[in-house]
């Protein structure tokens, strides 16, 4: 076993030990099928550090899955905190909402059921996030940001998981479409003149940037 591996263990016991609504989601996700790409119980607590640090009362997530991540970031919000959640599928939807409502969550998060772009185009930026959180298709990731910056208040976060796409961004030239939209999304996070980000090298790599916009 590799000492990365052993690390990430002693990470997950000391800080992130998951509570029994968190081991039956992963144990439903396995048994029913849905794809089994979420989060890291060590990103989840990542992911509250991250909200408590920025004050966070209001975040966007954009793919919802089984709800693992949505959880994590919902129990990190003050108790008149609101989590929007996006997913594709009505299934997986559902799925979600059920463990939600198992962990007492339901009044914190909505989890909303269409295509992502067209519901954060419609969202009112006068009612902007503290945190948008990205872990969708890559294809999508370019658009995500750019809507995500119209929707953050100045100071916010935006977060992506998936930013190293297990090594393939390193593809100077790459063929396969989520690739690109990766690399893509990296490049103008790193250049952005209204944002101060890295990539975490957690997993498969945490992308964070703060949102500054010129005043």
């Amino acid at each position: 076993m590799s000492d990365e591996v052993l690390l990430s263990g002693y990470v997950r016991r000391l800080f992130a030990t998951e509570d029994e609504v968190l081991e039956e989601l992963r144990y439903e996700i396995s048994r029913r099928g849905l794809p089994e790409i979420h989060i890291s119980a060590e990103q989840g607590r990542l992911l509250q550090v991250l909200l408590r640090a920025v004050g966070a009362g209001r975040v966007l997530e954009v793919g919802t899955l089984g709800g693992y991540s949505a959880i994590w970031m919902a129990r990190a919000l003050p108790a008149d905190g609101r989590l929007l959640t996006l997913e594709i599928d009505p299934g997986h939807a559902a799925f979600a909402r059920e463990f939600v409502a198992r962990a007492g969550l339901q009044d914190r998060v909505e989890v909303r059921t269409g295509k992502a772009a067209a519901t954060m185009e419609a969202l009112d930026a006068a009612e902007p996030f503290d945190v948008v959180f990205i872990d969708a298709d890559k294809e999508g990731y370019p658009a995500y940001l750019e809507h995500a910056l119209r929707l953050l208040r100045p100071g916010g976060l935006v977060i992506a998981d998936n930013a190293f796409w297990s090594g393939r961004v390193l593809d100077e030239e790459p063929e396969e479409e989520g690739t690109r939209g990766v690399r893509e999304f990296n490049r103008r996070l790193a250049e952005h003149p209204a944002l101060t980000g890295t990539i975490i090298p957690m997993r498969d790599g945490l992308a964070v940037a703060v949102y500054t916009p010129a005043s």
